[in-house]
């Protein structure tokens, strides 16, 4: 398994007076935090300062609950939202497309959905499983993977990655106990 080097967060000038940011530091490269650290900086590639954001907020989630009764994936999902992944109704195509084109422009990228999604008709006769292939499809093209990660309820979930970190996320994934697959194939 290829995984990413767990580093200290970058130092800022307003850093010295904050130490509660440095406790990164005792975070042990086998633990459940550390494979959460190194998922953030995959779902957030060239963006290490969210992605420290969210693992700052995540320790603070986990922090007064016992390590036994973490998902990881739950609070993942929470201190990720509309930021670098979402969670959406499985009906709500609007927000589907809302959150994956909010996604996508992090990346300065725009996904072609073969019609207007302003269009209330544009919905009619498609489903969350063609508009995350047609997601899927178009950022490919670009060098980025669609994913989605399997929810509990009637929601659809998922976040993006450049394609070459495929598999690592993948072993990641596996190790979160995350039920993972590629936008392509959600049905």
């Amino acid at each position: 398994m290829r995984l990413l080097p767990v580093r200290d967060p970058p130092m800022n000038s307003f850093d010295d007076d904050h130490d509660a940011e440095r406790e990164f530091d005792d975070v042990d490269e086998d633990s459940v935090e550390a494979k959460v650290w190194q998922l953030l900086l995959l779902i957030n590639p060239g963006d290490e300062e969210t992605a420290l954001l969210q693992f700052n907020d995540y320790r603070e989630a986990v922090a007064e609950v016992d390590a036994d009764e973490v998902e990881p994936i739950e609070v993942i999902g929470r201190v990720i939202d509309w930021r670098s992944g979402f969670i959406v109704g499985t009906h709500d195509l609007r927000s589907l497309v809302q959150a994956i084109d909010e996604l996508s422009s992090r990346w300065n990228l725009s996904v072609d959905w073969n019609g207007d999604p302003d269009d209330d008709e544009f919905f009619d006769d498609l489903d969350a499983a063609e508009l995350f292939s047609i997601a899927y499809d178009r950022l490919a093209e670009f060098g980025y993977t669609l994913w989605a990660w399997e929810t509990d309820g009637d929601t659809y979930a998922g976040w993006m990655t450049l394609t070459r970190d495929g598999e690592p996320l993948r072993e990641l994934a596996t190790t979160l106990g995350i039920n993972l697959r590629l936008g392509s194939e959600v049905s």
